[in-house]
This record gives C-alpha cells, structure tokens and sequence, in this order.
C-alpha cells in the first residue's frame, strides 16, 4: 500500500525487539486489498525529558553540545542518520519517525536550569544536532523560538542546523544575537532539484525557500553557513558547483559537506526508497556509495565517516574545495563571543541590578 508524503512507507523491524511482523496480502484476492495511496497522520507525545542539553565526544563534529527540542522529524529525509534514535523510544526508525514525534514543551526552562549551573562554562551550543528545529511543528509550538529567546537573554551563542525556511521566523532574536557575534544558521541544501527534494526529503522547504532564506538572513546581518549535506555519490553530488554558486548568490559565507552514511536501519530505509522511487539510480548509487565506503554501505570509523575514501571521495571533495574558493565560500571561520555570557536565574526571574 503506497504511502504519500512521506520518506519511509513501512516500518521496519526495531533491532531491540525479538519478533516480527510481515504483511501478508497473498490469501486475500486483489479486490480485498485497497491500493490507493493514502496518508498517515502525524501523532504528538508529550516528552518528559529532565534534561536537554546533551554532550558529544566526536571528533568529527565541531561542536560538544547540542539542544533537541523534538525527537522524531516530520521532514522524513529517506537517508537521516537520526532515525535509528527513535528505536529507543519503542518506534521504529522507518515511518514511525516521521510521524510520532516527541515535542519537549518545557525545553526552554530546561535549558535556563541548564546555563545556570555554576559549573556552566560558556561555549558553543547548537540546535539540533539530531532532529531539525525547525520541522513544521515549531509553527505550532514554537520550542525553538522560546529557547533562542533564553539564549539571547543569557549571551550563550548558538548555532542552528536546519533545512527549513521556518527560521526567517525568528529573525527578529537572531539578528539581535549575530549583532553581539552570537549566533550562525547553519543551512543545508541537498540539491536546486524540487523535483529529487520533494522525494528524497518531502516535508522541507524547496531548495528556492531555502535560498531565499540564506537571502534574508544575510540581509538582516546574520552569518548563513551552507551544508550541502549529505552529498549521494550518483545523486546530487553533480550538483555541487550550482548549489554553492547559488548559495554564493544568495550571500551564504562558508560551505560545507558530508558523505551519505547509512547507519544501522537507515540502511534498509534508504535502499527501499531508492528502489520505491529512483528504481533507475539504485544500482549507480550503491555502486558508488560503496566506492567510498571501502566496498561496504556504511562506515562508522571516526575520520571517514563524514567524507569517505577512495578516488570517488577524493575527487567530490576537491571539487568542492575548488568551487567553494570560486564563490567565496571559504571566508574565515565565524567566531563565537563567549565572553557576554551572564549566568541566568533559573527560575526565569529578571535579576536585580543592584
């Protein structure tokens, strides 16, 4: 039964349950069975999380800290290594992703408790390192709006990852926080193809919402950081000299890229998708996913990771250097200003000034 509007239309198997369920449809006569499309509505949970800042030791990532304000992405990118997340809260990382999401109503005040802490010492937070903050929900419960307001308040800068044109929003706090060098939106464009977004990641913003949004940010001041994440060696990744002059255009200041990765489920999601699909791009892709990842789908090696091996990675990754120097994408690295930083009341009580 086809499934519209969604990355995955199946739930595969957790890997923490011990059984299975396969539909059957093979004893029932075809008029039994109803195939047309249909759509699955997305279910909300309340998530009773007591913390929301969570620590990284990776060394391929820049940042050690990260707020989530969701669990699960209504976005339902077919390839996000997020999915598996999701498993252990009892879903599985196919539809149940997408579509049982977990909103953090009180991850502001969690997050004023957490900058509170005498042991707090001020550095880099970014939201999401998981799921995008700026999924269609935040219209409805804006978690993110709040939280950024707790960080303008303290001077705590951020860094936000999203792929949805939502943030221009929030323009209001974010340009009043990059006038203090305290935040920078990181953005990822996967492709200008509406046509490869609408499937590969069918709840985002279109690639024109995005650029447009790269526009208006860098209007109001605030630093854009482009993410042609993640490159598909076979897909998108001939698209890397447009995406970034587009992004160039738009008035982005830096670029950057990972390789695909298909950690544990995301695998079989993103093999079924692929099929479901692009039936004619399969083979390609496999074939040139695995010339980077040394013969095999995925690699969970720090160092390789997030670029891959090989002359197909090699090759991506010196044409993105050379391009990313054409459209001025390599300006310095932004630096964030820790030093504004004031402790805040954890209760959200205005402090006294004397």
């Amino acid at each position: 039964m086809e499934i519209i509007g969604r990355g995955a239309d199946y739930n595969p198997t957790s890997r923490f349950e011990r059984l299975a369920t396969v539909d059957d449809w093979e004893h029932l006569d075809a008029t039994d069975v109803d195939s047309a499309p249909r759509k699955v509505a997305t279910e909300l949970f309340d998530d009773q999380s007591q913390s929301v800042v969570t620590e990284n030791n990776s060394p391929d990532i820049s940042f050690s800290y990260s707020l989530n304000p969701y669990r699960g992405c209504v976005h339902g990118c077919s390839y996000c290594y997020a999915r598996p997340y999701h498993e252990y809260l009892g879903f599985s990382a196919g539809l149940d992703f997408e579509t049982k999401i977990m909103v953090k109503r009180n991850a502001a005040a969690l997050f004023r408790k957490f900058l509170a802490r005498p042991s707090w010492k001020c550095q880099l937070i970014v939201m999401s390192g998981v799921t995008d903050c700026y999924q269609p929900i935040e219209r409805q419960f804006e978690v993110t709006r709040q939280c950024l307001q707790v960080a303008a308040d303290a001077n705590q800068p951020l860094g936000l990852i999203t792929k949805n044109a939502l943030v221009t929003r929030d323009i209001d706090i974010l340009a009043d926080m990059a006038s203090r060098n305290l935040v920078q939106v990181n953005i990822s464009l996967t492709s200008l193809d509406q046509s490869l977004t609408r499937k590969m990641e069918p709840r985002t913003s279109s690639p024109d919402a995005r650029l447009r949004a790269i526009r208006e940010l860098s209007a109001a001041g605030v630093p854009v950081h482009v993410l042609t994440a993640p490159i598909v060696p076979g897909l998108n990744d001939s698209e890397i000299p447009k995406m970034l002059e587009a992004a160039g255009d738009a008035g982005a200041i830096g670029a950057s890229f990972t390789m695909l990765r298909l950690p544990l489920g995301v695998q079989e999601i993103f093999l079924h998708w692929l099929e479901q699909q692009l039936p004619e791009a399969k083979d390609r892709v496999e074939s040139r996913l695995r010339s980077v990842r040394g013969g095999e789908l995925s690699d969970s090696q720090f160092g390789k990771r997030m670029r891959g091996e090989g002359l197909i990675a090699q090759q991506i990754d010196q044409t993105f250097r050379v391009f990313k120097k054409r459209y001025q994408l390599d300006q310095s690295e932004f630096r964030f200003d820790t030093t504004q930083f004031r402790r805040p009341d954890p209760n959200g009580r205005q402090k006294n000034l004397f």
